[in-house]
């Protein structure tokens, strides 16, 4: 409305239009204070081989106990175990949640971490890289495009256990510099906010049990007050000593059969576990926007304390309820619409009935008992993963509101005798039944009570999707798919080749829109074109047997070409499609940047969820006693004047009596001795070559690569050195040159090219003025 028109207008008239605007103003206000937040993406690793959520889904499903004996490589829980739970220092217990895949085991390279730090990396953080990795790739996030974004990182994290074997293993000579970033439970979000280069809030969150849901309810409120547009949350929980069981079998909070029992008769306690769970998290108008597949949505939460109760630990009753109260209000919600609950379910004796008559006083006001309320719990199948359950507990309601069944609760054999179940409108579904829907979408809560005394509630609906875009139509596409290693890619080839055959429906414009847009593009490249999913299959398969074939080129990415490919005009009626794909596919195995999203400018393709990154893991883990570095020669060790360690390396292999040994010792020590004699004749006779083989070949030590992956005119932050790296190749640098060598060199000669230059001059000007004195 023009100014001369609102003129027109009576006085009262102009009022009610101001009234109107004022009005919209306050709804939207409102509304943004309790806008849903959207889920857009999962990541997992959970007992029973639960390695991404479709897995855990299956294991759901079937009602698998995910529960095994404590593996070897966590304790000697032979030493530890002892059936009578009042043995002092003893667990009563073998049992546990465990992981399948091998804690000790990580691919730092690919997160830019050396593997001297990744040694002294605590598990948990090693374990959240990759899964908030995998999270970002099923919400197809590409990270890249994070970068210096208002993304927020928090996370659920409570136990310290590799911290705790770091010091029984060696005490104090175990300790280095990377033992306080690797071992700080905050800097387990640092870190994924400073790999990922995220600007927004980085929290690390320790209410124990509760830790995952209190950073869910952080996430969603840091959202709503647009502080963040995206949010990484999760939580990660590993058992890698006895310490904190032993202190729970004197607690007589763990179940000595190895089940978590909850609701059942018997339930004497609760089975510990492991496990990380990650969510990527929008504002529901912004993922609605975005076309994103939105899993499921938040639509209210709350947090508490029990306040003054029976005990620190005890559950309180009214603050549970007073807890639902507030997260339905704040979600808008209605009790009796929610038609499942996913409880904190411990297996106490004493947590189970508060949980449940806290549950009916709120949840089963006014709902007629041939209508109950559903409640279950996660742990039955997998164990209590304590900062991380709420996370698991949480993906098990997004998977069953999509898979519309609720799965079956286990152990539940004779219900609790203190839980009034005649009286009570609840019922414990102990088979996978369907999830009536109704006239509405499905809403379900999430508890996690802890016994730090902290709660939070989480209030879920379900979310149905628009209608998948018209599709694109095209006679050829073409896929991109990269790696950072030749052994990735040859991976992720053949998981795409498997998630080809197995999904023969799906659009192939989908499939390549979504890897080529969505996803990070890294050095080892394979670009493949096709006309059909059955044609793609066949010609990864013929890639994996190492067979040429036409339509498929491989290469490796350099950093030579930084200008970016021109995607002609696609609505030109003179267009040549073959030869444009052919002219991507060689521009792009090259490495120049090829701007995807022109190859899609109506965005009529949708969003999938895609194999996730192929890990190659190594060892790498702290060791008891001193190690022989296998990766410095003899020659290097007298260079550097390494006694201790030369002495170890000709010991494996030779045998000598101890007085050889010694005689050995006593010449080493003169050879190595560092007057001019012979240090400074070594030192004069380096020439610039040997400089700069010698920083690569430190690198790649310090970065656990093959000398041949270190380019020397590559910047030295593109490895992933940090300051801590840049003092040891600063020290090492010294001992091999004998000048003196700063850390703010790697700053000010950024490559190792540059760097040798320098250091070649400087060493020249030393062995000068030695001359001259």
């Amino acid at each position: 409305m023009s100014s001369e028109q609102a003129n027109s207008l009576s006085p009262i008239k102009r009022a009610l239009m101001a009234l109107e605007k004022m009005q919209a103003q306050l709804d939207a206000v409102e509304y943004a204070k309790k806008e849903p937040i959207a889920i857009v993406g999962m990541g997992c690793r959970f007992p029973g081989g639960a390695d991404n959520p479709e897995a855990f889904w299956q294991l759901l499903r079937d009602g698998v106990d995910a529960i095994i004996d404590i593996p070897g490589d966590r304790w000697d829980t032979a030493a530890y175990y002892d059936p009578n739970p009042d043995t002092p220092g003893k667990i009563y217990t073998r049992k546990g949640g465990c992981l399948s895949d091998r804690l000790d085991s990580f691919e730092p390279q690919f997160f830019g971490i050396s593997a001297t730090e990744a040694k002294s990396l605590d598990p948990q953080q090693r374990l959240l890289l990759e899964v908030a990795w995998e999270a970002l790739e099923n919400a197809n996030q590409s990270p890249e495009k994070l970068f210096n974004s208002l993304t927020g990182v928090f996370l659920g994290i409570c136990s310290n256990d590799y911290n705790n074997m770091i010091w029984q293993t060696g005490g104090a000579t175990q300790v280095d510099a990377f033992c306080a970033t690797g071992n700080a439970l905050s800097v387990a979000a640092g870190r994924l906010s400073y790999f990922l280069g995220l600007k927004g809030p980085s929290l690390a969150v320790d209410t124990a049990c509760s830790s995952s849901l209190v950073a869910l309810h952080l996430a969603c409120q840091h959202l709503r007050n647009q502080e963040c547009h995206l949010a990484l949350v999760g939580g990660v929980h590993l058992l890698l000593s006895p310490e904190t069981s032993v202190a729970f079998a004197r607690t007589k909070m763990l179940d000595a059969d190895g089940y978590c029992k909850t609701f059942d008769a018997d339930a004497n306690g609760y089975v510990r576990g492991e496990g990380c769970g990650v969510i990527v998290l929008k504002r529901l108008s912004d993922a609605v926007a975005h076309k994103d597949k939105i899993l499921a949505v938040i639509r209210g939460s709350a947090v508490n304390h029990n306040g003054r109760s029976s005990s620190l630990i005890a559950p309180n009753g009214p603050s549970q309820q007073a807890l639902i109260r507030q997260a339905l209000e704040n979600a808008s919600v209605e009790p009796a619409a929610v038609s499942y609950i996913e409880v904190q379910g411990t297996s106490t004796s004493l947590g189970q009935p508060i949980e449940v008559e806290a549950l009916a006083a709120v949840y089963g006001k006014n709902r007629p008992l041939d209508n109950p309320l559903l409640i279950g719990s996660v742990k039955t199948n997998i164990g209590h993963l304590e900062a991380a359950s709420g996370i698991a507990s949480l993906m098990k309601i997004v998977l069953a509101m999509q898979h519309g069944q609720i799965p079956p609760h286990l152990h539940l054999h004779q219900p609790n005798p203190y839980i009034d179940w005649e009286k009570l409108p609840v019922k414990v579904p102990t088979q996978n039944i369907p999830w009536d829907k109704g006239d509405r979408q499905r809403l379900a809560g999430i508890s996690a009570f802890s016994f730090s005394g902290t709660n939070a509630h989480i209030v879920l609906e379900e979310y149905t999707n628009a209608e998948n875009p018209q599709g694109l139509s095209r006679s050829l596409h073409i896929l991109a798919l990269s790696a950072k290693t030749q052994e990735s890619l040859v991976q992720l080839t053949a998981a795409y080749e498997k998630y080809l055959v197995g999904n023969p429906e799906l659009n192939l414009a989908d499939i390549c829109f979504t890897a080529n847009t969505k996803r990070s593009h890294f050095p080892y490249r394979l670009a493949v074109t096709a006309a059909s999913t059955l044609e793609l299959a066949g010609k990864l398969g013929a890639f994996r047997d190492g067979k040429a074939v036409e339509g498929l080129s491989q290469g490796k990415a350099t950093t030579n070409f930084p200008e970016e490919l021109q995607i002609p005009d696609l609505n030109s009626k003179s267009i040549n499609w073959q030869s444009i794909l052919e002219n991507v596919t060689q521009s792009y195995i090259k490495g120049v940047t090829i701007d995807w999203a022109a190859l899609y400018p109506d965005d009529l393709c949708a969003r999938l969820q895609l194999p996730n990154y192929p890990w190659q893991r190594q060892r790498y883990w702290i060791e008891s006693g001193t190690q022989i570095n296998a990766d410095l020669s003899i020659i290097d060790s007298i260079k550097q004047g390494n006694v201790h360690q030369l002495t170890q390396q000709l010991s494996a292999a030779e045998n000598l009596s101890a007085d050889e040994w010694e005689l050995l010792s006593q010449l080493l020590t003169k050879l190595t001795d560092p007057s001019p004699s012979i240090q400074q004749l070594q030192r004069q006779s380096l020439t610039l070559t040997d400089i700069q083989n010698w920083l690569v070949s430190q690198i790649a030590k310090e970065m656990g690569v093959k000398p041949d992956d270190i380019e020397v005119q590559a910047p030295f932050d593109s490895y992933g050195l940090d300051s801590m790296l840049a003092i040891s190749i600063a020290n090492a640098g010294q001992k091999y040159l004998g000048i003196q060598v700063s850390p703010l060199m790697l700053v000010h000669y950024p490559t190792i090219a540059v760097l040798s230059q320098h250091l070649a001059t400087e060493l020249a000007a030393s062995e000068t003025e030695a001359f001259e004195i």
